[in-house]
Parts: structure tokens; C-alpha cells; sequence
């Protein structure tokens, strides 16, 4: 028998319910929607337990929801899913759920962010923290929560000037000139094509910086008519590429602004009559798990995708328990050198 009324505490009924802390404090507060069977179990598991929260840890309960949103462009491609697996495994880890809110790429960008927070699941009164990957920000919904100081951590997106918001990347510059140096140095290269990704996309940017560094480097001239509209999508990458030929325009090329740009790109190319890598070489940016088993095999930049969802998840917890965490944190990439750009593959 518990030696006290309150001797149980809210994780012992989350755990005999089989459900997550966040769950159990939903119920409490009636903050959100619950299954009828879910609310069952947490009842029987609060009668079992002799579990009765104190009216003082009640509200302290409501202010705390051990949920966390995250708001983001698309949930479907291969580039989301490590990012999932990455997120998952700390909310996981520290007892949080995950309330997940995709814009679809269907809303206007400046105000997606704020629509999203809308959205009772995902406001400030139902989530702890948010995690925001997003193509532009709405800059006043951010200010909204700073000057409220609630949580949130950027992925793939600086910050605001003036709003101090902590964020999380990767190295896209360095990435894309190492893939435009390899192209150069190693093959010969002296027309190539850069396909961009969406127009408000931080990371293409960062990626084309690096394109436009290594020809300045290396003594090539830039050409605006060899950089193209791909927008992250296969379809519209191969769109692009057949218009580039169609034009008459020369290139022994191509660096995609990601992979599965890359699918469009090879399928265009091929369409033409000319020869990956014999005639035109190509390269890719994420590493996604097709890239290796396309044909040929593509040489790409292996992104952390994975590490990118964690480390953005860790800030943000130490955020929501009143921690410091740094500004900006940039994790490295690496390239991958496949058959596509002329290399043989290492053993």
C-alpha cells in the first residue's frame, strides 16, 4: 500500500498506462483531444496508482505539456526521413511528444509559421517548444514568441537580425564548392549547370555561394543561362534541364541542388542522347539512400540529416528547461564520390 496519498507521480501513471508524461498532463488539463481508450487506460492507471494530482502540481502541470512542435514544408522524400529519426530520438529519450504540422508547400511562406501556431495543438499553450524548418519565416510570429520567451530552435534557417533565435545547419557553402571544385580539378570541367532549389531555400543558396566560389577560383566565368529552377523536385529538375538543351546551351556538367533533384536531372540527360559521365557529369547533395543504387551511382554530399534533428532537439530542451545553447551551429558534410562524375567508385 502507498504510504501516502501522493506517493505516485505522474511519469508512474504514464508508465503504467503506456503512454507518454505529455499524454497523462493532456488529461489533466483537458489541454487536448484524447482516444476513448487512451483516456480509459490513463483513468485506470490514476485509480490503481491512488494517483491525485494536488491542485498545485495541477498548474504547474499546465504550463508544462511535455509536448513538442515541430512546423515544416513537407513531410514526404527521403530527406525528411533521418531528419524524423533524428528529432524522434530525443523526444523519445527525454519523455516528449511530437505534434508534427506540414505546410505542404501550399501556403504563402510569410505565413505559414503563424497559421501553424494557430493551430490549437501547436500553440504556445500546448507545446513546451517549437522546432521550425521552414523556407522563409514569419518574422512578426517570431518576435511574438520571443517577447513571450518561449522556445523555439531554427533548422536550415538563420535567424531573424536582432532576434537571436538559435539555429542548426549544415555546411552548404563548403559542400557545394567542394562538389564544383571536384568537377574542375578532377575532370576538366568548364560549363556547369548549378539547379537551384525553392527561391526562398537558405540552403540551395549557401550551396550555389559555393558553386559561384569555386569558378571564380578556378578562372571560369559565370553564366546566369547555366543556372536553372529545380526546386528540390525531380520533375521540375528534368523540365529544366530538357529546356537548357532545348535552348542549345553546352555543358559537361550538372551539380543538382539535391538528390532527388538528381533523379530528374540523369533522366533528362539521358533522354538527350548524351552519356553519364562519358558527355555530362553529374552530382547530387544529401546522400539519400537511392543515390547509390541510381544509374550510375551518384556522386553527392553526405548531409547529417540525422544529427541536424537531434542536435536541434537537444538545444530545444535545454531550452525549455531554461538552459543556454549556442546561436548558430553548423555540423560538417562530406563528399561521396560515385561513378556519375567520371570517378570510379572507391572500393
Amino acid at each position: 500500500m502507498k504510504s501516502s496519498r501522493n506517493a505516485s507521480t505522474i511519469r508512474d501513471v504514464a508508465r503504467l498506462a503506456g503512454v507518454s508524461v505529455a499524454t497523462i498532463s493532456r488529461y489533466l488539463n483537458n489541454s487536448a483531444p484524447l482516444s476513448a481508450d487512451t483516456a480509459e487506460r490513463v483513468q485506470t492507471a490514476m485509480t490503481e496508482l491512488d494517483f491525485t494530482p494536488h491542485p498545485a502540481a495541477r498548474s504547474l502541470a499546465s504550463n508544462k505539456t511535455y509536448a513538442i512542435g515541430l512546423v515544416l514544408n513537407d513531410i514526404g522524400g527521403e530527406f525528411y526521413t533521418p531528419l524524423l529519426r533524428g528529432i524522434e530520438s530525443i523526444t523519445s529519450a527525454e519523455g516528449y511528444d511530437l505534434l508534427i504540422h506540414s505546410t505542404r508547400n501550399n501556403q504563402p511562406a510569410k505565413t505559414a509559421l503563424s497559421k501553424a501556431i494557430k493551430r490549437r495543438p501547436l500553440s504556445e499553450n500546448n507545446t513546451d517548444g517549437l522546432l521550425i524548418f521552414i523556407n522563409a519565416v514569419d518574422e512578426a510570429e517570431l518576435m511574438r514568441l520571443k517577447k513571450i520567451n518561449f522556445p523555439v530552435v531554427l533548422i536550415h534557417q538563420s535567424s531573424p537580425k536582432g532576434l537571436d533565435i538559435p539555429m542548426v545547419t549544415i555546411e552548404n557553402q563548403s559542400g557545394g564548392q567542394q562538389v564544383v571544385d571536384h568537377f574542375i580539378e578532377e575532370h576538366g570541367c568548364k560549363r556547369i549547370v548549378f539547379v537551384q532549389g525553392p527561391p526562398d531555400n537558405e540552403d540551395s543558396k549557401a550551396r550555389e555561394k559555393g558553386y559561384l566560389l569555386s569558378l571564380k577560383n578556378h578562372g571560369l566565368p559565370y553564366d546566369p543561362e547555366l543556372v536553372i529552377e529545380g526546386g528540390f523536385e525531380s520533375a521540375q529538375a528534368y523540365a529544366a534541364v530538357l529546356g537548357l538543351i532545348k535552348r542549345g546551351q553546352s555543358f559537361d556538367a550538372i551539380f543538382t541542388g539535391d538528390d532527388d533533384n538528381a533523379i530528374g536531372v540523369i533522366q533528362a540527360v539521358n533522354e538527350s542522347g548524351k552519356r553519364i559521365p562519358e558527355d555530362v557529369a553529374v552530382a547530387g547533395f544529401d546522400d539519400s539512400l537511392f543515390a547509390r543504387i541510381l544509374t550510375p551511382p551518384l556522386t553527392t554530399v553526405r548531409a547529417p540529416n540525422e544529427l541536424v534533428g537531434a542536435e536541434a532537439t537537444r538545444q530545444l530542451v535545454n531550452l525549455i528547461r531554461g538552459e543556454s545553447t549556442p546561436l548558430s551551429t553548423v555540423l560538417p558534410v562530406e563528399i561521396i564520390i560515385r561513378r556519375s562524375c567520371g570517378c570510379k567508385s572507391p572500393s
